[in-house]
């Protein structure tokens, strides 16, 4: 594991894990919050891990540390643009990792990632409207409001909004994992 708090920890995106990732990935609860409308074949997500660890893209395991061992909980993603120095921010949590305040932790750790190593200055997401649970852990990690693309989404077969926020390097105040691991 590279950055942890005392509930959580990100470490490497790993291809042992496939079966994991996609047992997650097909959660109903999963497929309603990223609005897609098909399941996934494993074979289709092995063949896609491949190409993703061979891509550009910041990705971690995210890790539950409540337990005597690190239990995998999750996965978050930055999908930079470097030449504007800004990325859009994904979260995946296991269905027994949700509500426990998991996901804050997990982007709060990506987010000191994104600013203090990858020198990002924005990062930013979409997250549909009807998921206020998603929205207000998002909030409670630094991210704030900034428009909306008007029914550009479903949830549970209606149309929604996305909901877009950002999140600003001069704005990430409070505890850095990652100050705290070069002091």
């Amino acid at each position: 594991m590279w950055i942890t708090t005392e509930t959580c920890a990100l470490g490497p995106y790993r291809p042992d894990l496939v079966e994991t990732y996609w047992r997650w990935e097909q959660d109903p609860a999963l497929l309603v919050g990223y609005g897609r409308q098909s399941p996934e074949s494993l074979e289709a997500r092995t063949e896609g891990m491949a190409a993703q660890l061979r891509g550009s893209n910041i990705r971690f395991t995210v890790y539950d540390t409540t337990k005597d061992t690190p239990i995998p909980a999750g996965v978050t993603t930055l999908l930079p643009d470097h030449s504007v120095r800004t990325a859009e921010y994904i979260v995946m949590l296991a269905p027994e990792a949700r509500g426990r305040g998991l996901g804050t932790q997990a982007t709060r750790l990506t987010l000191d990632y994104a600013f203090h190593i990858t020198n990002l200055r924005m990062v930013w997401l979409k997250v549909l409207a009807a998921n206020t649970a998603g929205i207000h852990a998002y909030e409670r990690a630094g991210f704030q409001h900034a428009g909306a693309l008007r029914q550009a989404g479903y949830w549970l077969g209606e149309v929604c909004d996305e909901v877009l926020m950002d999140a600003l390097a001069a704005d990430f105040t409070g505890p850095s994992a990652i100050k705290n691991l070069l002091r």
